[in-house]
């Protein structure tokens, strides 16, 4: 890697006031002075900052309990993003696997590997998904058992070419649905169940495969260990 972008990489500078930094003498490779921007560092090379040993930030695993009114967005707009609740190095570098709506809460996943986060949320690999939804609307009787119907059977929603992977509803009390979904679409959980005449005011979503919130409170996160980065292998 390029000294200026090694920089970069590993403090708060930019790649220009990394470049100033070089000039001004300020950075040391393997106990000497270097100058030179493009100059080649690699794993086992000592690179120094004012004296300051810095050493590259490896991929990083996070579960967030995301709170409501807070956005799973790079950019940032009205609300908090969720890397701006992450105290970590570099923590907007980390991505959302998947998104939660702006009002909706509960566990999110996010990291700067590509290749996991793809896997975690591709289709084709199943990933259940449950979520928690308060409804406007009752759901009991017939109307219930249709729903879970069309949910099982998949259902072809407005704008869709494709009908929804089969779904699993249980209801936990009259207004209080638990789904289980292995895909994500775009506001997928209240498209659903608008399209069987109700309409969800809470979302709430609880796991995404074998990880679930625990004991986070809103707004908490932790890193994921070893073990569970290798449950999405």
């Amino acid at each position: 890697m390029r000294l200026d972008r090694f920089l970069a990489e590993t403090t708060d500078l930019t790649r220009s006031l990394a470049k100033k930094a070089l000039h001004r003498g300020e950075v040391r490779v393997n106990g000497a002075v270097v100058k030179q921007s493009a100059t080649r560092v690699g794993a086992a090379d000592r690179v120094e900052w004012d004296g300051q040993p810095l050493a590259l930030v490896g991929l990083r695993y996070v579960m967030l309990h995301k709170p409501a009114d807070v956005e799973c967005s790079a950019r940032r707009g009205l609300y908090p993003r969720v890397v701006d609740l992450i105290d970590l190095p570099k923590a907007e570098r980390l991505q959302p696997v998947g998104r939660l709506d702006v009002d909706t809460t509960g566990l999110v996943l996010l990291t700067d590997d590509g290749q996991w986060s793809h896997r975690v949320s591709s289709p084709r690999r199943r990933c259940a998904k449950i979520y928690r939804a308060t409804l406007a609307e009752p759901l009991a009787g017939a109307t219930l058992a249709d729903a879970v119907r069309r949910f099982a059977e998949g259902m072809l929603l407005e704008g869709e070419e494709k009908p929804t992977l089969p779904a699993t509803l249980v209801m936990r009390s009259s207004h209080e649905a638990e789904l289980t979904l292995y895909e994500g679409r775009y506001h997928q959980v209240k498209r659903m169940f608008a399209a069987i005449g109700n309409h969800v005011t809470a979302l709430h979503r609880e796991s995404v495969g074998p990880l679930s919130l625990g004991t986070l409170a809103p707004g908490e996160w932790r890193e994921l260990s070893a073990v569970e980065v290798a449950e999405f292998a």
